[in-house]
């Protein structure tokens, strides 16, 4: 059957199959063949290619933060308009930083900044906000999860909703509460397996083999720690992260919406239903902000985007909504657990 699919076709489906999960096996894209009905060799070839020319970001664990006994939060900052690049580059300089955008609003550089446990994160935003020259900031920590992962579909043939992402925002974690499970302290051993699993997996074959190497276990004894990690809630997923742009995925924009305080669960049980929503959250509001639930919605272009956002109103009722598009991105990379870089940074 490998020989009657088209690349475009095989690269399509291929991208939408690893953004969802890499099974933990020592042969894993031989698994994600049979799926595709294409060959392990193929899928590799392919998989090389598309990060060669910059379709795929990444390829490797994805670690939950606070499992990890990180704090996390997003922050904005309302700089002045002319200062917004040399602002952005400060920001990005944090280890901490992974994620840092420009945005259209009066809160125009947004950020998501994670810190080892014990560290005093409101001074560490503080001193973000002076180095950034910022008039106004912003601390937004997630106070609920109702949905939370980016799996763009490249094929266009999944459909508009996501019922997974529904049945996990019905029971979501909230912080200190709820269904959240608290931070596990980490071994050495496990640290180790941390710090190497969350490097890019190599495209070959048998990836985890040179992951073993680096941490002194067989390969088999890896993956059975890493299958632990994943039953904990440690390890969310090993998958793909993807150039959303290159990918055709050209707009995202952040709707923020001032839903009632008690039917937030409900509301955000509906929007973490939408495919096109990659990530849900509660979050604190403010005098100035009185945004409760922000929604991360990707489309092809602004019009697509405009129309979730659009059916979202209408479904939820809510009149009081805003949309802040990115206008720029000054960073985006996989936070690195572990690092001595973050342990030693000091503002």
């Amino acid at each position: 059957m490998s020989e009657l699919l088209a690349a475009a076709d095989l690269d399509k489906r291929l991208l939408t199959d690893i953004q969802k999960e890499l099974p933990l096996a020592e042969r894993p894209f031989a698994e994600v063949a049979r799926r595709l009905g294409a060959g392990e060799t193929e899928v590799l070839e392919a998989l090389r290619r598309l990060k060669a020319e910059k379709v795929i970001r990444q390829l490797g664990a994805i670690f939950d933060t606070r499992r990890l006994g990180y704090q996390s939060a997003l922050c904005a900052l309302r700089v002045p308009p002319d200062q917004v690049d040399a602002a952005g580059a400060a920001v990005s300089g944090h280890p901490g930083v992974s994620h840092n955008y420009g945005r259209a609003h009066a809160y125009n550089l947004w950020f998501t900044l994670a810190l080892p446990p014990g560290v005093d994160f409101a001074a560490a935003v503080a001193g973000l906000a002076r180095k950034a020259g910022a008039l106004d900031a912003m601390l937004l920590p997630m106070l609920r999860q109702y949905k939370l992962g980016v799996k763009l579909d490249v094929t266009g043939e999944e459909g508009g909703a996501d019922e997974g992402a529904v049945a996990a925002a019905n029971s979501a974690s909230a912080v200190g509460g709820g269904g959240a499970a608290p931070p596990r302290r980490l071994s050495a051993r496990e640290i180790d397996i941390v710090r190497e699993a969350q490097e890019p997996l190599a495209l070959e074959p048998e990836p985890w083999a040179p992951v073993a190497a680096r941490v002194g276990l067989p390969v088999g004894d890896l993956l059975t720690q890493l299958r632990q990690f994943a039953e904990e809630g440690i390890l969310r997923r090993v998958a793909a992260v993807l150039h959303h742009r290159a990918a055709g995925f050209k707009a995202n924009v952040m709707g923020v919406w001032a839903a009632p305080d008690e039917r937030c669960d409900e509301f955000g049980a509906l929007m973490a239903g939408f495919r096109a929503v990659s990530h849900c959250y509660r979050r604190p509001t403010f005098p100035q902000w009185p945004f409760n639930l922000f929604t991360m919605v990707h489309g092809r272009d602004a019009a697509e985007c405009d129309a979730v956002l659009r059916e979202i109103a209408e479904r939820t009722g809510i009149a009081h909504h805003d949309r802040l598009f990115s206008v720029k991105e000054y960073k985006k990379v996989r936070l690195k657990y572990f690092s001595r870089e973050l342990d030693a940074w000091r503002v």
